[in-house]
């Protein structure tokens, strides 16, 4: 970093991402700065400059050696799991300030010596004691997956039985009566059921009715008049679907499908009439939605059909080091693991990363925006 760039973000203030130091005398404050900005997207803490005014306070030769032993022994000794930083030394306007540059954290949720977990909000740091955010923290670091937790208040009467039969044929190509094993053994070996429990995966997967226990997993649909979402005036709506992911995919894309128009495919009377958007695209970004979400958050997918477009909104922002560009090449990180394993023989999915690819070859204006601030995945089909 030169000074230019320095004084450019000593102009903009602190933020989510910069922090201000006068001086650092204790390594335990100091460490939880690191926490936060590791448990959050990462950051700069620039000590020289004063938090209250902006000014320049630069640091004495002595001082830059305390300073970078301090932020050393704090990223190594008060930072759990521990952190590596990298620190510079910038000359502006005549004056020492150090920059040191802290990662986004890899071992989620880090924390303090007091064993407290930080993360940064706004220019500030605030603690986090919700049990679904130290989840969340721990999911994006893959020590913890959603589908994987077992759903209190379950028994194996809570599986569709028939599903699951169809499932283990698919599967297997036997029936259950010719592998000589019970159902619940199945569930067990499938990593879907512990102590009588049934996981969040075999729930979704198999259940007769999930929103019993997760009330929030549903489908929300709406077909609105026009292309703004605040508008009151809507073509067609109908109350949160339920149900397992099966009955979920299967109402929601009868719904999308309604309400999309049909166009002669060839200029002949009695030519055959296709959607106006490939139902190729439809099938794949809903069985997308539904495998890849985040299941930690509490919230419904939701389907918005306008005049202009459709929106298929996901909760929670792509995982771990995924990007726009990677998943248009058919770069997958699984966040559900045993949805990601056995979809594939219950819904239309493949489950090699090839489902973004085959559906921005079928809709090339397809557009993919992948929302961090609001923790969501939107994909937006156009319509003619």
């Amino acid at each position: 970093m030169d000074a230019l760039e320095l004084l450019d973000l000593i102009h903009m203030g602190e933020s989510s991402k910069v922090q201000f130091k006068v001086r650092v005398n204790n390594a335990n404050s100091v460490g939880a700065e690191m926490v936060a900005f590791s448990n959050t997207k990462g950051g700069m803490i620039i000590i020289g400059v004063d938090d209250k005014t902006g000014q320049i306070n630069g640091l004495s030769f002595e001082e830059l050696q305390e300073t970078n032993e301090l932020l050393a022994n704090s990223a190594s000794n008060n930072v759990k799991a521990p952190i590596y930083i990298y620190t510079e030394t910038v000359k502006v306007e005549e004056q020492n300030v150090i920059v040191a540059h802290i990662s986004e954290g890899t071992s989620k949720p880090h924390m303090d010596n007091n064993g407290i977990i930080w993360v940064k909000n706004g220019s500030d740091r605030r603690k986090v004691i919700a049990k679904e955010e130290i989840a969340r923290l721990l999911q994006s670091s893959g020590n913890l997956f959603a589908d994987e937790t077992i759903v209190n208040g379950t028994t194996i009467n809570d599986i569709d039985e028939e599903l699951f039969q169809d499932f283990i044929m698919a599967k297997t190509k036997k029936s259950i009566e010719e592998l000589g094993q019970s159902t619940a053994s199945l569930l067990s070996n499938l990593g879907m059921l512990k102590d009588g429990k049934i996981s969040l995966g075999g729930l979704l997967l198999f259940g007769k009715n999930p929103q019993q226990f997760r009330p929030t997993y549903t489908v929300q649909c709406v077909s609105i008049v026009g292309n703004d979402i605040g508008t009151s005036e809507f073509r067609d709506k109908e109350d949160p679907f339920t149900g397992n992911l099966k009955e979920l995919y299967d109402k929601t894309l009868s719904f999308i499908t309604r309400n999309l128009k049909k166009v002669q495919k060839e200029d002949s009377f009695n030519s055959q009439s296709v959607l106006e958007i490939p139902i190729e695209t439809i099938e794949e970004l809903l069985v997308n939605a539904l495998i890849h979400r985040d299941y930690f958050i509490l919230s419904s997918i939701k389907v918005f059909i306008f005049d202009n477009r459709i929106e298929i909104v996901s909760p929670g922002k792509l995982p771990n080091t995924l990007t726009i560009d990677n998943i248009k090449i058919g770069t997958s990180i699984p966040r559900n693991p045993i949805l990601f394993t056995n979809a594939r023989y219950i819904l239309p999915f493949v489950g090699v990363g090839s489902g973004i690819p085959r559906a921005l070859e079928n809709s090339p204006d397809l557009e993919l925006i992948n929302d961090t601030d609001r923790e969501l995945f939107i994909s937006e089909i156009k319509r003619p």
